[in-house]
């Protein structure tokens, strides 16, 4: 897909020359999608690096390759152009995607790659010529934290001085503490992070990510979102990346540590992505149709259809961690049923009704949560709805009420409902991924190295260890 405003090579030297660059840093992401960079003094920044890469070692990367095949590439996309506000001296940032030497050919485990290869494959296939997504990331700010896990203990500890659970807290307690599941577009002095946020926000802009709004979310002890306009796949896959990037390092030169973890704390909402989806054509909007349920078309509902059919295997990409299954539990606005409905949070798949207007009506898929490399999320997601498109997949109907006091009624209607762990998503991506498959978009080296990874490094290493919990359960057994 061709971008707006492509960025050259001209570009970039006027942008070091005007503003007086020192350092050149090149950023990309793991398989998981943990931020990595690479600095370079401007003095060594040769513009044949655009066509040619930069070396490094892929074994050191979680997820990349092993040792005997450890030589790649970094090679920085141009249009990803963006000063970074957090160093000192002036630095000219850029994502990158990952080759291999010698034949230059595209790493199957560089995800950025895949969202590209997604929208290409859209575009090929004729249903649209553009995605739009639209992320909602949540996070959580404490004033601390502190955990650890050895032979001999395990603990977590977070503080942060304007929760509920410091309401009788006797050092510089003024009060103005949201209540449990109440910090819900609370104002000052309550929500006293406003002024943090709206400094988040101006760097975003500073950035390229255009940020709308902000706001403290519903969990008392320090939940918030900043709101982001949609772009398509690629972009907002970067942007979404950027947006961590910044949060977390607003959070640590203010003395604070942010978190996309998502259910951080017991008994209070956990944090999600709510991911906005829509497809156009030749400038229209492909979902929009007047005077059907929601206003939706029939693309709409197979594409819904496809969501539906492989949320399961959704999961291991879109709740990639076991923390992720704390939160997809019935309660706390959790979006585990599989469903969809006009303005019903109840239901995994949201129809916005506060926007009416043609271009403005989108799906709304509500279980993923941030700690997914967005690359793989947004690109497994449209793989998934264009897979409902093509096989023309109905979802079942439409549920207008509050899925969790339907009682026996649900388990009637046969709705299905979300993995209730990480285990269970692997097991589904296994048994369901050639609709990720098509096209070549992912590969299966890619899918059987995520698998693999995820249980030896995560499913094992929680599944090992004594949990907390256990020692207040059976210890005196």
């Amino acid at each position: 897909m061709k971008r707006k405003n492509q960025v050259t090579v001209r570009d970039v030297q006027r942008a070091i020359k005007d503003n007086n660059i020192q350092f050149v840093d090149l950023k990309f992401v793991d398989l998981l999608g943990r931020l990595l960079h690479i600095t370079l003094a401007v003095e060594a920044f040769d513009e044949d690096i655009f066509i040619k890469g930069m070396g490094f070692d892929g074994s050191s990367v979680r997820g990349f390759a092993a040792i005997e095949r450890s030589d790649m590439l970094i090679k920085p996309d141009p249009n990803t152009m963006f000063i970074d506000p957090f160093m000192d001296e002036p630095t000219l940032a850029f994502f990158c995607n990952i080759v291999y030497p010698g034949k230059r050919e595209v790493y199957s485990r560089d995800t950025r790659a895949v969202a590209q290869r997604a929208e290409r494959f859209l575009l090929s296939s004729g249903i649209a010529d553009v995605a739009y997504y639209g992320p909602e990331l949540e996070f959580f700010l404490f004033d601390s934290v502190r955990f650890d896990q050895n032979t001999h203990e395990a603990y977590y500890h977070v503080e942060n001085a304007a929760s509920f659970w410091e309401t009788g807290s006797t050092q510089n307690n003024l009060g103005y503490k949201p209540l449990r599941k109440q910090a819900y577009f609370a104002s000052s002095p309550v929500d006293v992070y406003h002024n943090l946020r709206s400094k988040m926000v101006k760097v975003l802009h500073q950035v390229g990510v255009h940020a709308e709004l902000h706001h403290a979310e519903v969990a008392s002890g320090g939940q918030n979102e900043i709101g982001i306009r949609f772009g398509t796949l690629v972009e907002m896959a970067d942007s979404a990346l950027k947006y961590k990037y910044v949060i977390k390092n607003i959070a640590h030169r203010y003395n604070k540590t942010a978190t996309f973890m998502p259910k951080p704390l017991f008994e209070e909402n956990g944090t999600g992505m709510h991911v906005n989806m829509s497809l156009w054509k030749n400038g229209s909007n492909l979902f929009y149709e007047a005077g059907q349920y929601a206003d939706l078309s029939q693309e709409a509902r197979y594409y819904i259809g496809g969501l539906l059919k492989h949320a399961p295997a959704l999961c291991a990409l879109c709740n990639p961690t076991t923390n992720s299954y704390r939160r997809l539990v019935p309660g706390y606005e959790a979006p585990i049923n599989l469903v969809y409905s006009q303005s019903n949070r109840s239901a995994c798949i949201r129809i916005p009704m506060g926007a009416d207007s043609p271009k403005a009506k989108r799906v709304e898929y509500r279980p993923p949560d941030p700690s997914a490399n967005p690359n793989l999320a947004f690109s497994a997601l449209l793989m998934a709805g264009i897979d409902g498109i093509i096989n023309k997949i109905e979802p079942p109907a439409p549920i207008d009420e509050d899925i969790y006091e339907m009682g026996d009624r649900l388990k009637e209607l046969q709705i299905g409902h979300t993995p209730g762990s990480l285990e269970e998503a692997l097991e589904a991506l296994k048994k369901d991924h050639d609709f990720l498959l098509r096209g070549g978009v992912f590969s299966e080296d890619l899918i059987e190295e995520w698998i693999k990874f995820k249980e030896v490094k995560e499913v094992d290493y929680i599944r090992l260890r004594p949990h907390p919990s256990e020692f207040a359960l059976y210890y005196d057994i």
